[in-house]
């Protein structure tokens, strides 16, 4: 016995679990869970456009509200777009008032030199598509109105080299500011002007140019936009819920444990079935925190569905072994890991199909974000996630238990 738990120990697959055992309870211990609106409560505000917009359109808009309400300090805010006219924000812990009043803001834009002011939003006649080099250089186009352009000239005159501060609603943008150009500190009004600098990557490089861009776009919205409907959502009902699915949680614990027991007739194979569930929920939840991944009734539903079938995986391994557990053989140990083999072979072929399955319900719900939509995207991503750290985490693992222990 003592030789076998050894050889377990030392396993590869046993060891990959462990290993992240270790880092999704200490990232949960450290980061947190973080709750969706279902669990902690908040708001959800349904916008509309003036008008039907194009895709382009539509990410600025989206980009523009999603930056202000990141720019105060809101956490947990979900901008997504749903059609072509419509756009849902979704915050925990904000009232429909509060969200309202942040998104109605109208984001002012102010550019400063020396703490006085050379460019507000309404001086900003158009924004170009930011432009990013491989090696990491970047700039973002801009016309100013011909009144902006005097303005800037007069107030920029001679200050070549010095910093040019942004900030949306009086709160500084970059901590690492660009520097004006000395061709525009002449005096002499220009009226195409541009942000530029450099990152350490191209990457580094598309996301600093996407944040300018979205800056100088959020002096104004491309589209006026107006509220049609909102909603709170209490977060006593997600306690409850969370009360609730931990209650059902232990009782279909018991449950698959009575079941396994009656079965197999095995304390030896419930325990171990038990753990491997147990520990996949632990990573999944662990992943859940890296990604800051929320979790919602969404999210639950999915995890619950990819538990369930590592369940079932488990058994097909179980079985597999046991069927041929009667055999006489001088090579036992041997045909029970071709078993194994077999039995893994049908459990990918399965999670591939799962994956399959989830996979345009997922893609669906990111692209077109409605609510509908994006809460079936969250099971699909949830289920994905789940199906992928039992097929090549836990479940491996315990065949390497079953290989060992049960031949």
């Amino acid at each position: 016995m003592g030789k076998n738990l050894t050889e377990f120990l030392k396993d590869k697959r046993v060891l990959l679990l462990i290993i992240f055992l270790l880092i999704s309870v200490i990232s949960i211990a450290a980061l947190g869970i973080e709750e969706g609106l279902d669990l902690k409560g908040g708001s959800s505000i349904q916008l509309q456009l003036d008008e039907p917009v194009n895709s382009s359109t539509m990410k600025v808009v989206t980009s523009v509200l999603d930056k202000r309400l990141n720019i105060y300090g809101v956490q947990d805010v979900k901008v997504r777009s749903s059609g072509d006219q419509m756009v849902i924000v979704e915050m925990a812990g904000k009232t429909p008032e509060e969200v309202e009043k942040l998104i109605g803001n109208p984001g002012i834009f102010e550019a400063k030199i020396d703490n006085v002011t050379v460019l507000t939003g309404s001086d900003v006649a158009s924004v170009d598509s930011p432009q990013v080099g491989e090696s990491g250089e970047w700039y973002v186009p801009f016309t100013l109105t011909t009144d902006g352009a005097k303005k800037f000239a007069e107030l920029a005159k001679g200050k070549g080299g010095e910093e040019v501060i942004m900030y949306l609603d009086g709160k500084q943008i970059d901590n690492n500011p660009p520097k004006l150009s000395e061709e525009l500190a002449s005096g002499e009004p220009v009226s195409e002007v541009q942000v530029t600098g450099g990152e350490a990557d191209a990457e580094t490089a598309k996301s600093k140019a996407n944040e300018v861009y979205t800056v100088l776009k959020t002096g104004s919205l491309p589209v006026k936009i107006h509220t049609i409907g909102s909603n709170t959502v209490s977060p006593e009902l997600g306690q409850q819920f969370a009360e609730g699915a931990l209650i059902t949680g232990i009782l279909a614990i018991l449950g698959i444990s009575a079941v396994i027991f009656l079965r197999y007739r095995r304390a030896i194979l419930a325990v171990p079935i038990l753990i491997t569930t147990l520990s996949e929920i632990v990573i999944i939840l662990g992943i859940a925190s890296i990604i800051h991944w929320n979790i919602d009734l969404a999210a639950i539903a999915g995890l619950i569905a990819s538990v369930g079938t590592g369940v079932d995986d488990q058994i097909i391994i179980t079985d597999e072994v046991l069927h041929h557990d009667s055999e006489k053989t001088r090579h036992r140990r041997t045909r029970t890991q071709m078993n194994v083999k077999n039995a893994l072979f049908i459990i990918f072929a399965s999670a591939g199909t799962l994956i399959a399955a989830m996979l345009p319900l997922a893609y669906v719900g990111f692209v077109r974000g409605s609510s509908g939509i994006g809460t079936i995207a969250g099971f699909a991503f949830t289920t994905i996630i789940g199906v992928l750290v039992g097929v090549f985490i836990t479940r491996p693992a315990y065949a390497k238990f079953i290989e060992i222990f049960v031949s």
